[in-house]
């Protein structure tokens, strides 16, 4: 982990190595001040030498105004370096995340995912900017000082690093906890930050049952839990910040108390005296310095410990090695003894499932609900892999095709359409980004949407909400056709495209549909059977597998299954498939 943090320090090198040489400029001038002020306080004084007080206070201002600029590198373009660190990391991340499987956010929540992205990776910008700087210029100022403070009182000195040695016990006693705490709190900010999303997400729903009370009750136990933690993280780090300082405190107690008893003795000047207390001062500042990089240290890698996990998950579903890009696709599907499963934990949803889809022909499959028709619709695009058995396109393994190629190929249409926020036209581009106004507007016009986008007072560009919120189903729906339309993909999977539409826009939407399905390889998937009256080849399934297939006339003739469940939604009786899923 340490190292992959590193790695994102080489396209910045030349802003750190100048913000390293900023730091050590500081270190020097820090350290040249209290020799001046040891050699004006022993020497100048008694010999009332202001000419060189003069001359020494111009060089000490002319170091300090060499330390103001150095010390504007290091703010400003150390802060800049941090926050393309920032970038480049969250770059990544958000690559990454798009190359993951769909399991992986089966099993991650978006808040917790968003908090990754966000709060996580702005930890780790102050700790890659402040990192490196304070670890060099406190090493410096520490080494630096703690030589010439043996130089000019060994025993004093020996004193002090007594104390030093405690002041570090008691932080190495401290950090573990401290660490757990703030790994606590970054845990439970996940956890609100999901909280957030969910309920915003679903505000209209929980607004329509008037579970306001609900949502804020729900919020509260986490936002309880998050406080708590915080709590918890404050009180770790007020015991580690107050104990070391008040132990750096004491530092300089020791120094002035046995320091005066060493003047005293004339064991030491008054001069060595004050250059020994400012080197002092010097030597405390990098340990207080270096106790708040700890805090700052717990914070920022707990924060790339939760990002590094993410960016070193593999993706279950990836190239294999020499996957060919699929081409020239005529869309014969076939799937040969499929097996497949969620998880270990759960049932198969198919087991060795035979399927096969003749080009540019129209299949439906019809059932009750958890017999696979999604599942298929899922697995031909390789969202999922499945457990056994092999799935062709043409006759190549769907594995060993690249994914974009094969995804390419594959155009589809749900239930739930989901719409970026934005304009129409940037939703209907979606499907081809590189098509050109003439292509959107066709697209949208075979998709019976046009008509409709041109009563808009912004046309095309007229914004349409969070999930397309300010659009009806159907006008969702087209759009949704519309956009794969502009995809013009050789292979169709439609899951339940028009199930939750009134009649008259399920029959304005299904002649958009056939328009679509026209000259290629169609996969429906419908509870509406009216909708599929129409295809090739209707295949009904069950628990069992596939309990009857053939063409919507020859189905009914043979008054089995797909008869009864024809029949039922025009007659209103329930069909014995029914029956055995509602009881």
């Amino acid at each position: 982990m340490f190292n992959k943090f590193i790695s994102y320090y080489k396209p910045h090198m030349r802003i750190f190595i100048i913000d390293l040489i900023c730091a050590l400029v500081v270190a020097t001038v820090d350290m040249i001040f209290p020799i001046f002020s040891g050699h004006v306080i022993d020497v100048l004084i008694p010999d009332k030498n202001i000419r060189m007080m003069f001359i020494l206070t111009i060089v000490i201002l002319v170091l300090y105004l060499v330390r103001l600029a150095a010390n504007y590198y290091i703010n400003y373009w150390g802060h800049v370096m941090g926050s393309r660190i920032q970038y480049d990391m969250r770059k990544d991340l958000f690559s990454h995340l798009q190359s993951l499987s769909f399991k992986f956010f089966d099993d991650n929540k978006t808040g917790k995912i968003m908090n990754h992205i966000t709060s996580d990776l702005a930890e780790v910008s102050e700790l890659a900017h402040h990192g490196p700087e304070d670890i060099f210029l406190s090493t410096l100022m520490l080494i630096g000082s703690f030589a010439i403070l043996f130089t000019k009182q060994f025993y004093l000195t020996f004193i002090l690093l007594v104390c030093v040695i405690g002041l570090i016990l008691f932080t190495l006693s401290r950090r573990n906890k401290m660490t757990d705490a703030f790994r606590k709190t970054r845990k439970k900010q996940a956890e609100i930050t999901a909280q957030i999303e969910n309920s915003i997400s679903g505000i209209r729903l929980t607004q329509s049952f008037a579970n306001e009370d609900y949502e804020s009750g729900k919020f509260d136990n986490v936002n309880v839990q998050y406080r708590d933690a915080v709590k918890n993280a404050f009180k770790e780090m007020g015991i580690y910040s107050t104990g070391t300082n008040f132990l750096a405190d004491l530092l300089s107690v020791v120094v002035i108390v046995i320091g005066g008893i060493f003047v005293a003795k004339d064991w030491m000047t008054a001069g060595e005296l004050v250059t020994f207390l400012l080197y002092t001062t010097i030597f405390i500042r990098p340990i207080r310095r270096l106790i708040d990089f700890t805090q700052q240290l717990q914070r920022g890698m707990t924060g790339f410990e939760r990002v590094y996990k993410v960016l070193n998950t593999e993706p279950e579903i990836k190239d294999a090695d020499g996957a060919e890009d699929l081409e020239d696709v005529v869309g014969h599907i076939e799937l040969k003894n499929v097996t497949f499963a969620y998880d270990t934990e759960t049932t198969e949803v198919l087991k060795n499932f035979d399927l096969d889809i003749q080009p540019r022909k129209t299949l439906a499959l019809v059932g009750p609900s958890g017999v696979g028709k999604t599942t298929i619709s899922q697995i031909i695009p390789r969202f999922y892999d499945v457990n056994d058995g092999n799935i062709y396109i043409d006759g190549k393994d769907i594995k060993q095709l690249t994914l974009s190629s094969l995804r390419k190929q594959i155009g589809i249409v749900q239930q739930d359409v989901f719409l970026f926020y934005g304009t129409i036209r940037e939703n209907i581009l979606y499907g081809n980004p590189d098509a050109n106004e003439e292509m959107i507007i066709q697209a949208a016009k075979d998709a019976n949407i046009h008509d409709f986008i041109m009563t808009l007072p912004d046309g095309y560009d007229a914004m349409i909400g969070e999930r397309g919120v300010k659009l009806s189903g159907g006008q969702k729906q087209r759009l949704a056709i519309a956009r794969v339309f502009l995809k013009n993909p050789p292979i169709l999977v439609l899951d339940e495209a028009t199930s939750s539409l009134d009649n008259a826009t399920e029959l304005a939407i299904q002649a958009s549909i056939e328009r679509l399905a026209k000259n290629r390889t169609t996969v429906i998937i419908a509870h509406r059977l009216s909708t599929i009256k129409n295809a090739d080849e209707i295949i009904v399934l069950d628990d069992i597998g596939i309990v009857e297939r053939g063409d919507h006339d020859a189905l009914i003739k043979k008054n089995g299954v797909y008869s009864d469940l024809y029949h039922a939604q025009f007659k209103g009786f329930i069909p014995d498939v029914i029956k055995k899923e509602i009881q």
